[in-house]
C-alpha cells in the first residue's frame, strides 16, 4: 500500500509539470492569437476611423459658407462679394440657413417680409372691398378705420368701402396687381434661399424668379389701365392684351438657358426695364383724356415714382453698385441686389398707393369723370 502511494504520488508530481507546461503553451498561443487579432482590430478601426474623419471633415467643410474661388460655376454670379456664399447644401440645411448670416440673408428677407406685408395688405383690402347693397349697413364702421397707423391708405380704404354708387366697380384688376406683387416677392426669398442646393435647383428656381418679375410688371399694368379705360372698352382691352402678351413673350425668352447666364445680367435688366418703360405709352394717354381731373394727374405722379424706383433698382442690379467700387465690403449688407430687392418693395408699395387711388376716383364718379 506504501509502495503504491508513493507511486501515486509520484505520478502526480509528474503530471503536474507536464499540464502546466501545456497550459503555458496554451497561453502562449492565445496570446499570440491575441497580440495577432489586437494588430488586425489595431489596424482596421485605424483605417475605418481615418476615412470617418476625412468624411466627416469633408461634410463640415461642405456645410461651411465658402469664398467666391470655391463656388462651383454656376453660382458665381458677383466677383464683388468675396465670402459668405452657401455651395451644394441639401434642402434641409438651406431651409434652415433662413436664420444664419451669410451672403444672401438680406435678399431673403427683403422680399419674404414684403410678401408678408402684401399679403395683409390683400387680406385686409378683401376685407374692407364692398359688395351690391352693402354700403349703407357699412357706414357706421367709418370711424374704426381711424386707429390703423398708416393714415393715408385707410383715408383711400375709408373711400373704398363709401362710394356714392350703389354697385361698387369690379375689383380684380387690384387683386390681379396683389397676387402679381406676392408671387414676385415669394418666388424671389425661395430662390434665393435654395438656388444654393444645386444646379438642378438653381436654374429651375432662376426661371421661377424671372416669372415672377415678368408678372409683376405686367399685372401692374392692369389698375391703371383697367380703372383709367373703363368707359372705353376698345382702348382698355387693348392695352390690357398688349401688357398681357408682351409679359408672356418677357417670360418665354426668360425660360432659356442662355437668359440665365451671367453674361446675360445686363440683357436681363434691359429686358424688364423695358417691359416697365411701355408703361408710360397709357399713363400719357391718360393725362391726354383726363388733364383736368386731380386723380389722373396724381396717380400719374405716383406711377412715375414706381417708375423711378423700378429703373433705378434696375441699373443698380446691372452694374453692382456699391460693391463693385469696393470688393469685399459689402458681402453681408448693402450689396447691389439688396438695394434692388428693397426698391422693388418701394415701388409696389407707391404702387398700391395709386390703386386705392384709381378706386376711389372710380366708385365716386364711374364713367361721369369722362
Amino acid at each position: 500500500m506504501e509502495v503504491q502511494s508513493a507511486m501515486d504520488q509520484s505520478s502526480a508530481h509528474t503530471e503536474f509539470p507536464t499540464n502546466l507546461r501545456e497550459r503555458r503553451s496554451n497561453v502562449d498561443c492565445a496570446v499570440r492569437d491575441s497580440d495577432s487579432n489586437q494588430g488586425m482590430s489595431k489596424y482596421v478601426p485605424d483605417s475605418i476611423s481615418s476615412g470617418a474623419q476625412r468624411l466627416k471633415r469633408e461634410v463640415n467643410k461642405r456645410y461651411e459658407l465658402v469664398k467666391f474661388q470655391a463656388l462651383p460655376e454656376h453660382l458665381k454670379d458677383n466677383e464683388y462679394i468675396f465670402k459668405h456664399y452657401r455651395a451644394d447644401w441639401p434642402i434641409r440645411e438651406a431651409l434652415g440657413s433662413i436664420f444664419t448670416i451669410h451672403n444672401e440673408t438680406l435678399n431673403i428677407w427683403t422680399h419674404l417680409s414684403g410678401f408678408f406685408v402684401f399679403m395683409g395688405l390683400t387680406i385686409y383690402t378683401a376685407m374692407k372691398m364692398p359688395s351690391y347693397g352693402e354700403i349703407p349697413g357699412m357706414m357706421h364702421h367709418l370711424p374704426n378705420f381711424q386707429q390703423l397707423r398708416w393714415q393715408s391708405v385707410t383715408d383711400e380704404l375709408t373711400n373704398m368701402v363709401a362710394p356714392q354708387p350703389q354697385k361698387p366697380i369690379s375689383r380684380w384688376p387690384f387683386f390681379v396687381f396683389l397676387s402679381g406683387a406676392m408671387f414676385c416677392l415669394l418666388s424671389s426669398s425661395i430662390c434665393h434661399l435654395l438656388y444654393c442646393h444645386s444646379q438642378r435647383m438653381a436654374n429651375l428656381l432662376l426661371k421661377l424668379d424671372y416669372i415672377g418679375i415678368a408678372y409683376l410688371i405686367a399685372a401692374s399694368f392692369y389698375p391703371p389701365v383697367y380703372y383709367t379705360f373703363m368707359c372705353n372698352p376698345t382702348l382698355r382691352n387693348t392695352y390690357l392684351i398688349g401688357i398681357t402678351c408682351l409679359g408672356l413673350c418677357t417670360i418665354a425668352v426668360s425660360l432659356m438657358p442662355m437668359f440665365q447666364t451671367h453674361q446675360f445680367r445686363p440683357f436681363r435688366a434691359i429686358l424688364f426695364a423695358s417691359m416697365g418703360i411701355s408703361g408710360i405709352v397709357p399713363c400719357v394717354h391718360k393725362l391726354l383724356l383726363h388733364w383736368g381731373e386731380p386723380a389722373a394727374q396724381t396717380t400719374f405722379y405716383l406711377e412715375m415714382t414706381m417708375g423711378a424706383l423700378y429703373g433705378l433698382g434696375a441699373v443698380i442690379y446691372a452694374t453692382r453698385v456699391p460693391e463693385r467700387w469696393k470688393p469685399g465690403h459689402f458681402d453681408i449688407a448693402g450689396h447691389s441686389h439688396q438695394l434692388f430687392h428693397v426698391l422693388v418693395v418701394a415701388g409696389a408699395l407707391t404702387h398700391y398707393r395709386a390703386g386705392l387711388l384709381y378706386l376711389k376716383w372710380r366708385d365716386e364718379q364711374g364713367c361721369e369723370a369722362m
